[in-house]
């Protein structure tokens, strides 16, 4: 039974990948669509639940009255099949209907509709660009898209349970205290009236503050996670206290936010209860005094007071679901601001897959500037034939990294095109690109799995016997079975931490090298691929890389000489332009960036002069 209910919302049920609405309601409905005929179960079963509440109070009244007019002898007799049906309401009824709403709030809405909005604004914020994740925190976009499942969901369940309670309560008290006496009813209806200008004047502020506090929360997660991510620069630079400040004025900032909240619900709940109380004072003095004028009777007191005192523990429970529902909504609205943002970086309708067939790459007067006016890239125009080996050389902030960025299509370009085989990059899938480029990073980070998964990375159907020949050729084999974790994994099966933390830089680039190898790309990027390892494990891995380089067209960010002597060809680039090409002897003979440059290097690395990190500034 509770996997049949489990099964009602499928949270990875088939749904394309779309920004989601900007707008508060449509965000709802969204994703409330999805899900629409458990809501209307849950609410036919919130009736009946709401529903039979109230006719509990009718029992008493009818209890008391019974008692009152009936001899002990007589009373089962007379109204048996009465206290048989009460029986069965409240005996099997309340408890059936009050089962199937869990069902349905727990098994079915709880999991089911929270993990899929997840899912959903997950997939949609995955594919962002990475200019989205390089201007958030990783923590504070995650606790976003977790937080604002579950504030929506709750603040819908919510409105629906609250939605019977509160219409049959009313209603019901107004018809059976109009049965008792009109008179009876005039407090209820002036109480409802100051009921509603109290939530009235508060909820709106309650949910700006909710929202505040929703922002405050993820900023303090955000740079909470920021310090734990970069531990190592905190310990390496001693800094644990500037750490504690940074995180201390979020913090303070969260709790001077906090402290407004509570002085609102505080406001509240006291303006509720001062409200409550003179109700129940004028209900239980009129009600006394109506039957000592014989206008009710004994049952319609009971009737009255125990329907009043539910009504005010009601309003109470009401004030904080509605309290609830709008900083539910409250949080909704903040993790919108993050979530429904539109893709920048967007494949045409249709676009076909990347088909390469040769390799040729050609950046046809490529302009890019990251939304600045000028630098980075000011019209790049390079032919890369076939299988051809080039090294990007220049000082940094020439625009190299970059180059490679938009080949990636890691961001549009602001003009021109980037060509492979004759495809415009900016036509084809974006997935079909990057399966088509291999690349090894300077900075090479790994994912907190296996080293199984880490390397399958590149291939995830990749047999076992492929994976190991990949890390043999990379020479990873080799420290890879003597891994181990704190849960007790070994070798393959040992997770190496965030970002490859357990792992050496050497270790971490051998196994960005297997993953690279395995992933057997028709087109390779490396961006100083060895510049981790030192000089004994490069000379034995190189053998490796010119494996890894046969037959494929290879871009090279190189400034070590390991990786320039093996180029075809270099390219040399300083402020966002190409501005010397050649072999490494031609460029030396000709004296001019690449030879002044040469003749700065020591131990294989070129060195930048003053001038240069000032023009790498100014480019970025």
């Amino acid at each position: 039974m509770f996997a049949f209910f489990e099964r009602l919302i499928d949270p990875f049920r088939s749904h394309p990948v779309v920004q989601p609405p900007s707008d508060l309601r449509a965000f709802y409905w969204h994703h409330v669509r999805q899900m629409w005929p458990v809501l209307v179960a849950l609410l036919v079963v919130g009736f009946f639940v709401a529903l039979i509440e109230v006719q509990l109070f009718r029992y008493i009244s009818e209890l008391v009255d019974l008692l009152a007019s009936t001899t002990p002898e007589r009373v089962f007799a007379d109204h048996g099949w009465t206290f048989v049906f009460m029986a069965l309401v409240v005996g099997v009824g309340r408890p059936l209907a009050t089962f199937l709403h869990d069902l349905l709030v727990h098994q079915a809405i709880a999991p089911g509709f929270t993990n899929l909005i997840r899912w959903q604004n997950h997939r949609h914020v995955l594919r962002q660009s990475i200019s989205f994740f390089n201007n958030d925190f990783a923590g504070r976009v995650a606790t976003k898209v977790v937080q604002t499942g579950p504030s929506l969901r709750e603040s819908i369940v919510t409105v629906a349970d609250a939605l019977w309670f509160v219409s049959l309560y009313v209603v019901s008290a107004l018809v059976l205290f109009f049965q008792a006496d009109w008179r009876l009813a005039a407090p209820i209806v002036i109480w409802i009236g100051i009921y509603l200008v109290i939530l009235r004047s508060f909820i709106p502020r309650l949910a700006k503050a909710a929202e505040v506090m929703s922002e405050a929360r993820s900023t303090l997660t955000g740079r909470i996670v920021d310090s734990y991510t970069n531990m190592q620069t905190v310990k390496l630079f001693a800094h644990a206290e500037r750490e504690d400040d940074y995180a201390r004025d979020a913090l303070t900032d969260h709790t001077k936010k906090f402290q407004h909240q509570q002085r609102l619900i505080t406001s509240m709940t006291t303006s509720i209860s001062v409200t409550n109380s003179m109700l129940l004072l004028i209900i239980g003095s009129l009600a006394v005094y109506l039957w000592s004028l014989g206008a009710i009777s004994v049952g319609a007191i009971a009737l009255v007071g125990g329907l009043a005192i539910r009504i005010v523990n009601m309003s109470g429970w009401i004030m904080w679901e509605v309290t609830g529902i709008f900083e539910n909504i409250g949080t909704v609205q903040d993790g919108i601001t993050t979530i429904a943002q539109p893709h920048t970086v967007l494949d045409r309708p249709a676009a076909p897959a990347l088909a390469v067939t040769g390799g040729e790459v050609r950046f046809d007067d490529v302009h890019f500037h990251y939304g600045k006016r000028k630098g980075v890239l000011d019209g790049v125009s390079l032919t890369i034939r076939p299988g051809e080996k080039i090294g990007l050389v220049g000082p940094s902030g020439a625009g190299k990294s970059t180059l490679v960025n938009v080949f990636l299509r890691l961001y549009d370009l602001e003009g021109g095109r980037i060509l492979i085989d004759g495809q415009n990059i900016a036509d084809v899938r974006q997935d079909s690109l990057r399966a088509a480029i291999g690349m090894v990073t300077q900075d090479t980070s790994l994912l907190h799995r296996s080293i199984r998964d880490n390397i399958k990375y590149g291939r995830p159907d990749a047999s076992d016997e492929d994976m190991i020949a990949a890390a043999k050729a990379a020479h990873a084999h080799d420290f890879i079975p003597d891994l181990s974790d704190n849960h007790g994994r070994r070798g393959y099966e040992a997770h190496v931490g965030e970002r490859g933390v357990k792992l050496s830089g050497g270790q971490r680039q051998r196994i960005a090298i297997a993953r690279v190898l395995l992933k057997n790309a028709p087109i390779l990027v490396l961006d100083e691929a060895t510049s981790a390892l030192d000089s004994d494990v490069e000379a034995a891995i190189q053998d490796s890389l010119d494996t890894l380089m046969e037959g494929k067209t290879v871009i090279a960010i190189a400034h070590r000489l390991s990786t320039i002597a093996r180029m075809d060809r270099l390219v040399v680039m300083d402020r966002g332009r190409i501005v010397e090409m050649g072999s490494h002897q031609e460029l030396v003979e000709k004296g001019g960036l690449y030879a002044g440059l040469w003749t700065r290097q020591t131990g294989g690395f070129l060195h930048l002069d003053d001038g240069a990190a000032e023009r790498e500034q100014a480019a970025e």
